[in-house]
């Protein structure tokens, strides 16, 4: 988009300067001289020659017009929309100004008055087709597909060779659900200009989604004969050849698309398991390692790297895989079932006996106390988990973006809050107003610390204390010993409480959530019970996601914009429910409408379930009830920016910032100071 907005840039100026050479004398060569720079690249230089005009002829239009082009070229989107904003307050009928002022706003997702923008511009000058262009770009960004066609379709009634416009149209249509018309226009583009690989591209994919592969394979190796580091197309080429049973041809495509992007964890996750597929263990094992120093936290990688060491006789090393994979996931069921055959082969009877019990034990727990099949599905151990990925969250180069993918790679939500355990720190022990202090809260964590040391659940002193806490704050030292030393069967509502804590710790989720229920059962108006179970629910889906290559807690910031692509990414794809943990924590909202933690983690779990505007509502109610939440600022700017209102979304993420949050500062990096 930034390289078209460049691109009507050279055809508009040429029309400026008519009024320029009439004016005062030495006018004309600030005007011609900010142009060149501008034209030549030269941002910086011009922005400075057109102050020296600005300084003293405040009133000319076209001198701010040109200095927001140059801003707008060195990515100063706020700088540049206010020089469009005063070239509009000094001529009110200023069409160029109206169109560059919206696609500015557009491309900083702020597509409702980008919008009234070019409805300035079209009402000024119906016939400028370029603004019809425009506006179809930020119709398509927000999602409104049919009027994103009529635009387009107005501009090629004007420019029907337009390779563009005609990809953009038919990727619209995707959306639309009409793959006729896609194919059209794509079929259209290609034939309109053969050499350009983008319209290969597109057919390609589709072709591919809908497992016409030799079609899609023929379209895809045309845009590599145009374009030969084009690594998508390797990639879904490869992903062709596997479908065909052509594994060595596959296997040829995956190591071309990571010559051209040698970082991209999915192509090596991809030829890991094709590799091991066709028997190449050794190197199998040597993308599984490239992985797991990229993507350490990936489950899957440890399992599945754990059955290819045992195709090499590495006992000992499969062993540690599967410990690995326990650790990220504790009631891995078939981990435990596998590590138990393994002790076993290695005569340790003993351990193996241990794992097939712990197996078994987590397997009734998964298909008696949970009641969505999303979770018991886990408790199968037949099920294979080594099917090829196939998405497109590592690549694309689309001009309908307003968030680059490589960008938002590894953006997150902040996790949920709970009640939990942490390492005490007397050097810390000061009053920060930064923190959240509530007496009613402070009561309860009393009557839990006095359980917990004066009791039975944990041995005094052993150094942790009870706060409300983002959850994946790790296991503390002592926490073994609160597990060890808790009743066999407690009865309080505290000591359940507590018990249901050091499980969450140790992240054994059903565990933990069986703790809570008995709580619940003691006393049913506690908030404290609430907050947590339902913390642990949303825990839990966040790492059954994981097993199937999904992270609900980075879907608000990856979505594909390539239907195409999307179809082939939506394949297997699995919608988890997250109304239970929703309901728990509306709960706890209702006993302590005071509590900012219970309205924040209610906002992370509509955001997750697809409600962002519901999400939204909840982050604000937890700003007004402590103005100081640093992490609900950084999630609701999250959500914002993805409802495609970004300048609001920046100021949230800066307002994170300044509080300390120092995941803000990455993320405005990325996106909000450079425009991506």
């Amino acid at each position: 988009m930034k390289k078209y907005f460049v691109a009507i840039l050279l055809f508009g100026i040429v029309g400026l300067w008519g009024g320029a050479v009439r004016a005062q004398l030495n006018k004309p060569y600030f005007f011609y001289k900010g142009r060149e720079l501008i034209l030549e690249g030269n941002y910086r230089e011009a922005i400075e020659m057109l102050n020296l005009l600005l300084r003293s002829e405040t009133k000319e239009y076209e001198g701010y017009f040109l200095r927001g082009v140059a801003k707008y070229n060195l990515d100063d989107l706020l700088g540049a929309e206010a020089d469009f904003t005063r070239a509009i307050e000094v001529n009110p009928v200023y069409t160029m100004a109206f169109q560059y002022r919206a696609i500015t706003r557009s491309r900083m997702g702020n597509y409702n008055d980008a919008l009234r923008d070019y409805q300035h511009a079209v009402e000024l000058r119906p016939n400028m087709a370029a603004a019809y262009y425009s506006r179809g770009v930020t119709y398509f960004l927000s999602q409104q597909f049919e009027r994103a066609v009529a635009d387009f379709s107005r501009y090629l009634r004007a420019t029907p060779t337009d390779v563009n416009a005609l990809t953009n149209r038919g990727t619209c249509y995707l959306y639309l659900k009409d793959t006729t018309r896609a194919y059209e226009d794509f079929n259209r583009a290609v034939a309109v200009n053969p050499y350009e690989p983008d319209g290969y591209v597109r057919r390609g994919l589709l072709e591919v989604a809908q497992h016409k592969n030799e079609e899609g394979m023929r379209d895809l190796s045309e845009a590599l004969r145009i374009d030969s580091t084009l690594s998508v197309a390797y990639f879904y080429r490869a992903y062709a050849h596997v479908d065909e049973r052509r594994p060595m041809e596959a296997l040829a495509d995956f190591d071309r698309a990571i010559r051209y992007d040698s970082t991209n964890s999915v192509t090596y996750f991809n030829r890991a398991i094709l590799r091991s597929q066709i028997g190449d263990y050794n190197r199998a094992i040597e993308d599984y390692d490239r992985v797991a120093r990229y993507n350490p936290g990936n489950v899957l990688v440890f399992y599945n790297r754990a059955s290819v060491r045992i195709r090499v006789g590495d006992y000992r090393g499969a062993i540690e895989d599967y410990t690995r994979a326990i650790e990220l996931y504790p009631d891995f069921a078939n981990a435990y079932l596998f590590r138990s055959q393994l002790k076993a082969a290695l005569r340790d009877f003993r351990g193996a006996e241990s794992d097939r019990r712990t197996a078994q034990t987590k397997i009734e727990e998964y298909r008696t106390k949970l009641s969505d099949s999303t979770f018991r599905s886990f408790a199968d151990t037949s099920r294979q988990f080594d099917r090829l990925l196939a998405f497109d969250a590592d690549f694309g180069n689309n001009e309908l973006r307003s968030m680059r993918r490589d960008a938002w790679r590894e953006v997150r939500l902040m996790p949920v809050y709970r009640i939990s355990l942490v390492v005490r720190d007397t050097a810390m022990a000061v009053y920060n107003p930064r923190e959240y202090r509530n007496a009613r809260l402070e009561g309860y964590l009393a009557e839990l610390e006095a359980t917990r040391v004066g009791g039975s659940a944990v041995a005094a002193g052993c150094g942790l204390d009870l706060v409300t806490a983002a959850a994946g704050n790790g296991v503390p030292e002592g926490v073994a010993t609160v597990c060890d030393a808790a009743n066999e069967a407690p009865i309080s509502w505290e000591d359940n409480f507590l018990k249901g804590i050091t499980q969450m710790l140790l992240k054994q989720y059903a565990s933990a959530l069986s703790y809570y229920r008995r709580a619940a059962r003691v006393t049913n108006d506690n908030p404290l019970i609430y907050l947590n179970r339902g913390a642990a629910q949303a825990e839990m889906i966040e790492f059954i996601a994981s097993l199937e290559g999904n992270n609900p807690m980075q879907q608000v910031a990856v979505q594909s914009d390539d239907p195409a692509a999307r179809l082939v990414q939506q394949q297997g794809r699995r919608v988890y429910d997250y109304s239970e943990a929703i309901a728990d924590t509306r709960r706890a909202a209702e006993l302590m409408p005071e509590l900012p933690q219970a309205y924040y983690n209610l906002g992370n779990m509509l955001c997750l379930s697809g409600d962002l505007p519901g999400a939204f509502d909840q982050y604000t109610r937890a700003i007004e009830r402590f103005p100081y939440f640093a992490e609900a600022y950084y999630n609701r700017g999250l959500v914002q920016i993805f409802m495609q209102d970004t300048q609001k979304g920046c100021l949230d993420l800066g307002k994170a910032g300044e509080l300390g949050l120092a995941e803000a500062y990455e993320v405005l990096k990325r996106y909000c100071v450079k425009g991506r």
